[in-house]
């Protein structure tokens, strides 16, 4: 009896474990189906997302183009495989770029269908030069007889600028306007670093450079706040020029509105004061705006957003000759190599060289349009890409047009060209090097950490962060930034055809505004990317052309192969939770990685 109940025993025990086995096989089956059925539906999706990003918008009669502004802006967007990831960190901002923006409205000008823009202003992250080139577009625009209609819950002064170009602005009844005037404020780490043992150890030429202050003071220094007193004065009087024309409102009249801070009273004094024209809650602009193209409030008024805008087509006959103007955009930071601190790649000294010596090479390019949007960085850089463009400009007319930057080393790989074009807001100058080295004896001190060193000669040890420099090492390092100085002088001298002593009186790291550079010498033309372009073919000599920007921007897919997954959720949730702060963030995680000579102006200029 007790073997038969073991062999009972047994064959239960033989029975559950193969449905035990069965189970777990069918689950293992199942979950691997379903990741190939999903992982089908995923790229299904994206293959229907790319496809229908693609496709031709067709414009309908009577319709209206809608900029809506809520986000970022940039010289140009590059689409992102992960960008999906970014609706879990963003709080429904954008990200738009300027090259967008301006072909839509020159599109929209040309369509007859479109019968005018309808402006949304809500926050754009930009600085005057871009809204300066934005504003320009629009009044281009509305020569075309259409028109340009704004309206804001509450307007920024960026974009209460910008909308100033409409013909009505609008303005919720509950709404407010920002009109305060123009400030400086950035952020000062002495204290700080003091506070935690880190002496950052500075070597540099000019009084105005001033990149290297919020390391060392606590306040700026009077040739610093000079400089910041003149170019911010200067960018106001450009904004209250334009808006006092677009307004009909005197330059005296709106700076007492601006002391007055208006934004503070009922929406009904910005009318009384003219800076708006209509009180209207945001329901109610749609029917506003059908009276405009004259159609019934039951029928749907065809609104295209900027994404169907890029995809309307130009209504410009194709060019056969075979001539090519070429705009090649370099923005953001000046470095050596890509940074693996940051998601952006910026200005890579070894790419955009040999992308230049790419567009010498073809004979079909027949100018090139050099959009130069940069703080500087990396003066070794600089001087690189300085030589790639003498280079390219040996076999073609090259035209610089400046952004909202161009400045130090921004300055620096413009100045052999043959003409440069800027807005009146950007800024620009800043000739001058420095060197920033840290010293973290303090730091390992307060933790406990020693060190020693053995070596065969007396500079083995060089550069190391553990100790001060000594004298003869502080010599060298200041020699070297002196000579690189003096380099940068006579590049600027060579290109804009003067004497080193004459730039040298404009020189010492002083930042200019485009309006002021021009009449130092330091600017040729003040005006946008159109101008620039248009300079570019009357020096090349060419009727028939076909623009075409470089570098070109990624397919999807290719994008999907170069997308580092880790840096870009790490910027992302970074953003989300540092907010204005991140680009300080985003600078002393990068100090490792920065050039030990840069050309740059302050790391953050913080002008609101």
């Amino acid at each position: 009896r007790r073997q038969r109940q073991m062999c009972i025993r047994d064959r239960k025990n033989n029975s559950i474990m193969k449905d035990f086995l069965k189970f777990t096989l069918a689950t293992v089956t199942g979950i691997i189906l379903s990741s190939i059925v999903l992982f089908i539906i995923g790229m299904v999706t994206l293959f229907g997302i790319v496809s229908t990003a693609d496709t031709e918008t067709i414009v309908k009669k009577n319709s209206v183009m809608m900029l809506d502004l809520n986000g970022v802006l940039v010289e140009r967007t590059q689409e992102s495989p992960l960008g999906i990831l970014s609706q879990l960190f963003s709080d429904d901002s954008n990200t738009y770029g300027l090259d967008d923006i301006l072909s839509s409205i020159k599109k929209a000008k040309e369509n007859e269908n479109i019968k005018g823009i309808y402006l949304q202003a809500s926050m754009l992250g930009t600085s005057y030069a871009s809204l300066q080139e934005i504003r320009n577009a629009l009044l281009d625009f509305k020569e075309s007889g259409k028109f340009v209609i704004a309206y804001a819950d509450s307007y920024t002064q960026g974009l209460y600028y910008l909308s100033s170009a409409a013909d009505k602005v609008l303005l919720n009844p509950k709404g407010m306007i920002e009109w305060r005037g123009i400030a400086s404020a950035p952020l000062f780490y002495k204290d700080l670093l003091q506070k935690i043992g880190v002496e950052m150890q500075v070597f540099k030429v000019g009084t105005y450079k001033s990149a290297v202050e919020p390391f060392i003071a606590t306040e700026m220094s009077p040739a610093n706040r000079e400089q910041v007193t003149t170019f911010i004065t200067s960018i106001w009087g450009q904004v209250t020029e334009e808006v006092s024309t677009s307004r009909n409102i005197s330059v005296d009249s709106l700076n007492v509105y601006a002391d007055r801070m208006l934004m503070f009273y009922p929406a009904e004094e910005s009318v009384k004061c003219g800076l708006a024209d209509t009180l209207i809650y945001r329901n109610d602009v749609r029917n506003y705006l059908k009276k405009l193209v004259e159609i019934n409030e039951d029928d749907n008024l065809p609104i295209l957003g900027l994404g169907d805008m890029m995809n309307v087509r130009k209504n410009v006959p194709k060019d056969k000759s075979g001539n090519i103007v070429a705009v090649y955009y370099a923005s953001g930071e000046i470095t050596d190599y890509p940074s693996s601190a940051t998601s952006e790649d910026g200005i890579v000294g070894s790419k955009v060289i040999r992308d230049l010596r790419k567009l010498k090479d073809d004979n079909d390019v027949k100018a090139v349009v050099l959009r130069v949007n940069s703080p500087g960085g990396s003066a070794f850089a600089s001087e690189q890409i300085w030589h790639a463009v003498k280079e390219l400009k040996t076999k073609k007319p090259v035209i610089v047009s400046m952004g909202d930057y161009a400045a130090s080393g921004g300055y620096y790989i413009s100045c052999v060209a043959d003409t440069i074009v800027a807005e009146p807001t950007t800024l620009t100058g800043s000739i001058g090097i420095f060197g920033m080295i840290p010293n973290v004896k303090g730091l390992t001190d307060k933790i406990g950490l020693s060190y020693d060193v053995v070596k065969t000669n007396k500079y083995a040890d060089f550069g190391n962060i553990m100790r001060p420099f000594n004298e003869d090492e502080r010599s060298l390092l200041q020699m070297m930034i002196t000579e690189g100085y003096d380099t940068f002088v006579s590049r600027c001298a060579e290109g804009r055809h003067m004497t080193k002593e004459a730039i040298e009186k404009i020189a010492e790291g002083r930042v200019w505004t485009g309006e002021t550079a021009k009449k130092l010498g330091l600017v040729d033309e003040l005006g946008g990317i159109d101008k620039a372009l248009d300079i570019a073919v009357a020096k090349a000599g060419i009727e028939g052309y076909t623009v075409v920007s470089y570098p070109a921007k990624q397919d999807f897919f290719s994008s999907l192969l170069d997308t580092k997954p880790t840096n870009y959720v790490e910027s992302q949730l970074l953003k989300s939770k540092l907010g204005e702060f991140y680009q300080q963030f985003g600078l002393l995680k990068n100090l490792q990685e920065q050039s030990m000579i840069q050309a740059r102006i302050p790391f953050e200029l913080n002008i609101k």
